[in-house]
């Protein structure tokens, strides 16, 4: 008989990425479209033609880029996880407290009650986000403030994988939440 075995990988239990809105691709298309009209009583049609794809790279491939963020939760046993969020990773122990924060909450931590240590995965399309309280002592990162379209499944997320283990400075503590 044998015993069994653990998962294989990572379990995922939030993802989004933060996608630009349709609208920007509809504006973006109009754009595109103006500048062709723009190019072509200038420009022999194949010129023009150029012009427009160059346009059009330029356009769409900014779109993607700047929507390619992802937001993930993943645990991977027992005590382990981690927040990815743009291009940050924080293990999951490290957090104290998570709060979802509506528009006005979002646009006072963002700005005014901003606090410049704090890692930033903002999109200025999305109102709300999730502000994340982390002490670890080797980093002096107060918090993460990130974008999210569903505020409260990534708060849900983030206290199911820190409930999987221990929360830092928690000494078997149930996690602040």
């Amino acid at each position: 008989m044998s015993a069994p075995s653990a998962p294989e990988g990572p379990t995922t239990l939030y993802r989004e990425r933060l996608a630009v809105p349709l609208r920007w691709w509809v504006q973006g298309t109009m754009f595109v479209a103006s500048v062709f009209l723009a190019v072509v009583v200038a420009l022999p049609f194949a010129g023009a033609l150029v012009v427009t794809v160059v346009a059009s790279a330029i356009v769409y491939g900014g779109m993607v880029w700047f929507g390619s963020a992802i937001v993930e939760v993943r645990t991977h046993g027992p005590g382990e996880g981690d927040l990815l969020a743009g291009r940050g990773r924080l293990p999951v122990h490290v957090i104290t407290s998570v709060e979802q924060l509506d528009r006005e909450r979002t646009r006072a931590v963002a700005g005014r009650e901003a606090d410049a240590r704090a890692f930033l995965v903002l999109r200025g399309w999305l109102k709300q986000a999730v502000r994340v309280h982390l002490a670890d002592p080797r980093d002096p990162t107060p918090y993460w403030l990130v974008s999210t379209r569903h505020p409260e499944q990534l708060v849900a997320a983030l206290r199911e994988a820190r409930q999987t283990g221990p929360v830092a400075g928690s000494h078997g503590a149930p996690p602040a939440g």
